[in-house]
Formats: C-alpha cells, sequence, structure tokens
C-alpha cells in the first residue's frame, strides 16, 4: 500500500485510461476523488473500486472550468485535509489521419488549445493548494508523438509537445516546495476503448495499423493500460521521491527508434 493515507484528484477518470489510473492509485492505497462529465461513467469506476476494498467518491466537475475546479479541491481539502496527487486524463476531439497540407486551422489549433487550458487549470488548482502543503504530485499523460515525429496526427502531436514542456517548466517553478511534476508518455494502448472501439468497427482497416505500430516498438508490442498504471502509482509514490521535470516513456520503446526493419525471426 505504498499509497496509503494519500488523496487523488483525478479528471475524466470514466475514460478507460484515466479509470485504469484511478483503480491502480486505490488499489495501492489511495483515496480517489473521481470527476467526469457525466456522473454514470464515474460512478462505474468507483464502484468497481469500492467493491474491490478501495476508498472513491465521485463529482461532476467540468476540467475546462476554473472555478468548478477550484471549489472541488476545496471541498476535497475541507473533508480529506490535503491534495496529494493530481491527475488529468481528460480528452478532447482531435482530427486526425490527414495531412496537415489538407487541415483547417480550426481543426489544428483547438486540440493544442482544449488540451493545454485543461491541464493548465487543473495543474494550477492543485499546485496552490499543494504549494500550502510543501508537498504533493501532479501528473499529465501524452502519447508517442510528443517526443517524435509522427506523420498525420494534426494537432494531437503538438498538444502532446505542449504538455510535456508545460510539465517540465512547472516542475522547475514547483520543485522548491516539494512538489514533484511529472508526465507518463505512452505508446497507446490497443486494450483501450480508443483502439476496442475502432476494432470493433473497423477490424479488417485496424489490424495492420496496429500491427505497425507494434513493429515501430523496440518490445515489438505495445504498452496495456496496467503499464500506464503501474508507472502512474511508483511516479505518485515516495519510491520516486527524486523524480521530476521528466517525461517517462513507456512507448515499449517507440520514442527511442523506430524498429519496423528489424526482424526478430534473422536475429
Amino acid at each position: 500500500m505504498i499509497l496509503k493515507n494519500k488523496n487523488a484528484a483525478i479528471y475524466g477518470a470514466g475514460g478507460s485510461l484515466g479509470a485504469a489510473v484511478a483503480k491502480a492509485l486505490a488499489k495501492a492505497g489511495a483515496k480517489v476523488f473521481l470527476t467526469g462529465a457525466r456522473l454514470d461513467s464515474v460512478q462505474k469506476v468507483a464502484d468497481e473500486i469500492i467493491s474491490s476494498g478501495g476508498n472513491a467518491e465521485v463529482d461532476v466537475v467540468d476540467a475546462f472550468d476554473e472555478m468548478a475546479i477550484g471549489s472541488h479541491l476545496e471541498r476535497i481539502r475541507m473533508s480529506a485535509g490535503t491534495i496529494d496527487i493530481s491527475f488529468n486524463a481528460v480528452g478532447v476531439d482531435v482530427v486526425q489521419n490527414m495531412p496537415l497540407t489538407e487541415m483547417t486551422v480550426n481543426d489544428f489549433v483547438n486540440p493544442i488549445s482544449l488540451t493545454m487550458k485543461t491541464r493548465f487549470l487543473t495543474a494550477i488548482a492543485a499546485a496552490k493548494i499543494m504549494i500550502e502543503q510543501q508537498s504533493g504530485v501532479i501528473l499529465s499523460l501524452t502519447a508517442t508523438p510528443g517526443g517524435i515525429g509522427y506523420p498525420f496526427t494534426g494537432g494531437f502531436a503538438p498538444a502532446c509537445a505542449g504538455v510535456e514542456s508545460f510539465s517540465r517548466n512547472l516542475a522547475s517553478e514547483l520543485g522548491a516546495y516539494g512538489i514533484r511534476v511529472v508526465n507518463i508518455r505512452s505508446g497507446g494502448s490497443p486494450d483501450s476503448n480508443v483502439f476496442a472501439n475502432a476494432l470493433a468497427n473497423d477490424p479488417r482497416g485496424m489490424a495492420p495499423i496496429l500491427r505497425k505500430m507494434e513493429a515501430d516498438t523496440m518490445l515489438k508490442k505495445l504498452p496495456l493500460m496496467a503499464d500506464v498504471a503501474n508507472t502512474a502509482v511508483f511516479l505518485c509514490s515516495d519510491l520516486a521521491g527524486g523524480i521530476t521535470g521528466v517525461t517517462v516513456d513507456v512507448t515499449c520503446g517507440t520514442t527511442a527508434a523506430l524498429n519496423y526493419r528489424v526482424d526478430r525471426k534473422k536475429q
């Protein structure tokens, strides 16, 4: 129970990755305060956590609304005493799979603007409380395009790069207060809802895409949601007490190098 007595505010907890991280933090002993745009999705996650012996509360919070975020964190502080972990997994709509030269400026800019807005609002609201506490962890999540050139990803790639840069800069400002700011870069989890839905809707089209993504990794596989969630638990724990201002790569090696030319059968 390496997160025992820790309180975690989680935004976008109704999504598959947000839920996976929430469950892992709760299993490690944290009390998780789950938020989302709809109560039913986060309540389902909370019920699963509670039925497994964990501690969870839910609330509807607009993660793009500064006042709503601040009010929710204040309620947590009043009831639990501290805000030890803040994690934002809120997703935004992204137009992808087309050349930048054919994209409208709004389709390109909107995911960057919206992603940075919600990440900034939730992180800064938590930071103000954590400064008073002199402790805390602010965690974010990006994907492979944040670290390498990746075609046909539209505004998603610069949004990821922006989150990673923001995480580093925030860490440099908050470290003096005992606050750590870290980011996880995932390679895309095939067991997440995004991939599951895509496979269900277009199995013939998605199968070669997944094989290509796997071939681009060093480990010849994609990270599962559990890999991301386990990394989150570690980074939020005292075991990672010396880690801040960095992005931890959980892409199975995609960002480090594209290895699709390596045929393991010939090694």
